[in-house]
């Protein structure tokens, strides 16, 4: 449910981004429209993906100094917060400066709005804010506050319907709406009845608007390629489109753990395992090194990449060694339900028979079978190894 309801989120939040920052590039007003400048927002931006957050902050302090009293320089304050998030999103120790900052953006949103309310850039700012507020909401749970976040953002919404431009940058909003609009009631019919209250979507016209701002767009570029390498490899099982992204994203932005992660995942789905394994060995010596971003979440991925890999080498004591961090990787996070644990303790089970130690093999099976849910393949393979044994 809490995908679901993120995912609903996505069509009423980081459109509006893209908005906001396309009526303040032409506004000279808000942002002088010079070159430099340009270099500094996308520096700055670049460096947001980079994890590299300090020289991030280092720069949306001159934009604050610049503009004190504009929603701009907190809101990117709190998108480097976000990003902060990102990788390892059990972490909710960047939870309420990440809301800080949105707060206080929301202020002098609120301000731009009372003194114009039809200063569309106010609006845009004020629904971004509150749809990024409402992702946060709803990845810890908070439906009530999420609720209400989301209904804020469409307020706002609103009053942007009917605006028109070929800038590419309007276009990340209109490619995301597009797809999701009609991905989400083909997946999760239970919001059908909400979704016909919005205009109808196309998603192979939404693909090709993210494609389009993925190569051209100024702001919102890498934004459009981390949906799209989602989107491709994810819902529309074009792998190998997915993949191509996703090395980009990796190299482009090589600190970057959630992109790693993604793109070893894709190694792995490819067949492509041996840069797998490398990709996945480095991700795992970066958490051991305590590097910036990295954490449970990529290890649990890396950590079963590495178990199956070695496997099928036939290098059992090495693929036991990975599969026993994943499972540590899952059981620091709560992350004991899902495929990578479950499959960990299954396979060390199989490894466990195979050594002939059939009771630590019946302890592996009774936990995955324990764990899983009734019904899943895991939990069937499981309960006939149990049998057999």
């Amino acid at each position: 449910m809490r995908k679901l309801f993120f995912t609903f989120l996505l069509i009423i939040s980081l459109p509006l981004l893209a908005k906001a920052q396309y009526v303040m590039e032409q506004d000279s007003s808000i942002l002088i429209n010079n070159m430099y400048i340009q270099m500094e927002v996308t520096a700055s931006v670049n460096a947001l993906y980079n994890a590299e957050h300090e020289k991030a902050e280092k720069n949306f302090r001159w934009l604050r100094y610049r503009f004190p009293h504009h929603p701009l320089p907190y809101f990117l304050f709190g998108l480097n917060e976000w990003w902060k998030i990102m990788p390892e999103p059990h972490n909710t120790s960047r939870d309420d400066i990440m809301l800080a900052y949105m707060d206080t953006s929301l202020f002098y949103a609120e301000k731009l709005f009372e003194k114009d309310p039809e200063n569309t850039e106010a609006a845009f700012f004020l629904s971004a804010i509150h749809g990024f507020k409402g992702r946060l909401y709803a990845e810890r749970g908070s439906w009530t506050k999420g609720a209400f976040a989301a209904k804020n953002s469409l307020k706002y919404l609103e009053l942007s319907k009917g605006q028109k431009d070929l800038s590419p940058e309007f276009l990340f909003g209109d490619g995301l709406y597009n797809y999701y609009r009609e991905w989400i009631p083909e997946n999760y019919g239970i919001l059908k009845p909400v979704l016909r209250l919005f205009d109808p979507g196309d998603k192979e016209l939404g693909v090709q608007q993210l494609t389009t701002v993925s190569r051209m767009a100024f702001y919102t570029r890498t934004e459009a390629q981390y949906f799209l390498m989602r989107i491709l490899a994810v819902e529309e099982g074009e792998i190998q489109k997915g993949h191509q992204l996703s090395e980009y994203l990796h190299q482009t932005f090589p600190k970057n753990a959630y992109f790693h992660r993604f793109y070893a995942r894709l190694l792995y789905s490819t067949g492509r395992l041996e840069n797998a394994k490398e990709e996945c060995l480095e991700i795992i010596a970066n958490i051991d090194s305590a590097m910036a971003g990295y954490g449970a979440t990529s290890g649990r991925y890396a950590g079963f990449f590495l178990g199956q890999i070695y496997e099928r080498k036939k290098e059992y004591d090495e693929a036991k060694h990975y599969y026993q961090r994943a499972i540590e990787f899952s059981e620091s996070i709560g992350e004991e339900e899902a495929g990578y644990y479950l499959y960990s303790l299954y396979h060390l089970g199989v490894l466990a028979e195979r050594d002939g130690d059939t009771q630590l093999a019946k302890e592996y099976f009774k936990k995955a079978k324990k764990k899983a849910k009734r019904g899943e393949t895991v939990h069937n393979n499981a309960k006939d190894k149990l049998k057999e044994l």
